[in-house]
C-alpha cells in the first residue's frame, strides 16, 4: 500500500524561521503535517483528559444528546447518518457521531450541552483555549515561512460584530460490526476541511485515516508513524484547510482525506472497535476577505497540473460565505429546511 510520506515537525526545535519554512514546505508538498506533542505546548494530560470528557458525552443518554442536535450555527450533536461529507460519491451518511462545541463566553457555552457534561464544561473551554493558542503559533510560524508575519494570527481575531466559527470536533465511530455496511461504505467521506488549520488529535491503535496522494490512490496514516512511538502522546496531526489554500492561491494545499472501514496496511492498529478522535477547526474571522496574501513565494507559485482542492481556485469571499457554502453540502437538508421555513 502507497505511504503517506506525511514530514514529522517539532515546532520548538529550532528558531521560527528555520520552523517556518519546514512547514510551508511540508504544507504545499502534504497539506499534513505530523506535530511531535512533548507536552510543551498542549499537556499530554489535557489531551488524555479531552478523550475521556468525549467518551462521557457520548454515553449521555440519547435524549439529551438528541435535545442539543446541530443547529444552521455549527453547533452541537450529530448522530449516525447525520452528515454527508462526500455527497458525490455516498449513498448512505458517514457512519459516526459526532458533538461540535463553540466558543465560551464569560465561561459559559454559546449553545446547549448535554447534563450529562455541563460539570465539566470548564475543561472543554480550557482544552479549546490551548487550541486555540496551538493553532495561532502555527499560523505565525507559517506566516513567518511566507514572510507575511501574523497576517494569518491576526485574522483569527474576532473583529468587532463577528461571531466565532472555530470549533472543537468530538468525534465517536461505532464499530463496525454494529451495523451493516455495503462495501463501499466508509466512516467519513472523502472530503477537504473549511476552516485555517485543523489540529487532529488520536488514540493508539485506532486505524482508518487515509489521505489521497497527487495521483489520486489513497494512503493510511499511521497515529505513531516512525520515531515517534516513545513519545508521551502521538503527534498531533495538523492539516491545512480550505480557506489557507484561498489565501495562498493554491500554495498550501488542502488535502482530500477520509475515514474508512478497514485498518489494513498500519501494524498495530485495527478497526474492529469505537474509534474516537478529537479535531479542532480553526478559523478566521467571519468578515476577513479572501484575497491573496502579499508573499512572493505565493505570487511565484505555479499549481503542480489540476489542483486537487476545487475550493482552492481564485475567487475573493468573505471567510463566513465560504463557511456556509461547504455547510451546505454536509448538512443540505438542514438548510433547506430552515430556508422553508422562512
Amino acid at each position: 500500500m502507497a505511504q503517506s510520506g506525511i514530514p514529522i515537525i517539532d515546532i520548538n526545535s529550532a528558531d521560527e524561521a528555520t520552523i517556518g519554512k519546514q512547514l510551508v514546505d511540508a504544507a504545499e508538498e502534504h497539506g499534513f503535517i505530523y506535530i511531535r506533542n512533548l507536552g510543551q505546548d498542549i499537556p499530554v494530560e489535557q489531551v488524555d483528559e479531552a478523550f475521556a470528557l468525549s467518551k462521557k458525552l457520548f454515553d449521555a443518554p440519547m435524549e439529551e444528546k438528541v435535545a442539543c442536535s446541530i443547529q444552521t450555527n455549527n453547533r452541537g450533536w450529530g448522530g449516525l447518518g447525520s452528515e454527508t461529507l462526500d455527497p458525490r460519491s455516498e449513498k448512505v451518511g458517514d457512519f459516526k457521531e459526532v458533538f461540535n462545541i463553540g466558543l465560551f463566553k464569560d465561561g459559559k457555552p454559546q449553545q446547549p450541552l448535554p447534563p450529562t457534561i455541563i460539570p465539566d464544561q470548564a475543561r472543554l473551554e480550557a482544552f479549546r483555549d490551548v487550541c486555540t493558542a496551538m493553532c495561532s503559533k502555527l499560523l505565525r510560524l507559517i506566516g513567518n515561512g511566507l514572510g507575511v508575519g501574523n497576517f494569518f494570527a491576526e485574522a483569527q481575531e474576532i473583529k468587532p460584530g463577528d461571531e466565532c466559527d472555530t470549533i472543537l470536533r468530538l468525534l465517536r465511530y461505532p464499530p463496525p460490526a454494529s451495523a451493516s455496511q455495503a462495501e463501499a461504505d466508509v466512516r467519513a467521506g472523502a472530503h477537504s476541511d473549511y476552516g485555517s488549520i485543523t489540529l487532529l488529535f488520536r488514540l493508539r491503535g485506532q486505524a482508518g485515516l487515509e489521505v489521497q496522494l497527487r495521483d489520486d490512490s489513497w494512503a493510511p496514516v499511521p497515529v505513531l508513524p516512525p520515531g515517534t512511538e516513545d513519545d508521551p502522546s502521538p503527534p498531533i496531526l495538523i492539516n491545512i484547510g480550505d480557506l489557507l489554500s484561498y489565501w495562498t492561491n493554491g500554495l498550501l494545499r488542502s488535502t482530500v482525506h477520509r475515514v474508512v472501514f478497514g485498518g489494513e496496511g498500519v501494524a498495530g492498529e485495527s478497526a474492529t472497535e469505537p474509534r474516537y478522535s478529537i479535531a479542532f477547526f480553526s478559523s478566521p474571522s467571519q468578515s476577513t476577505e479572501l484575497g491573496v496574501v502579499p508573499s512572493e513565494r505565493v505570487r511565484n507559485f505555479v499549481p503542480r497540473g489540476q489542483s486537487t482542492n476545487p475550493y482552492a481556485e481564485k475567487k475573493v469571499m468573505r471567510a463566513d460565505e465560504h463557511l456556509r457554502m461547504r455547510l451546505e453540502e454536509t448538512y443540505g437538508d438542514l438548510y433547506k429546511k430552515k430556508e422553508d421555513k422562512a
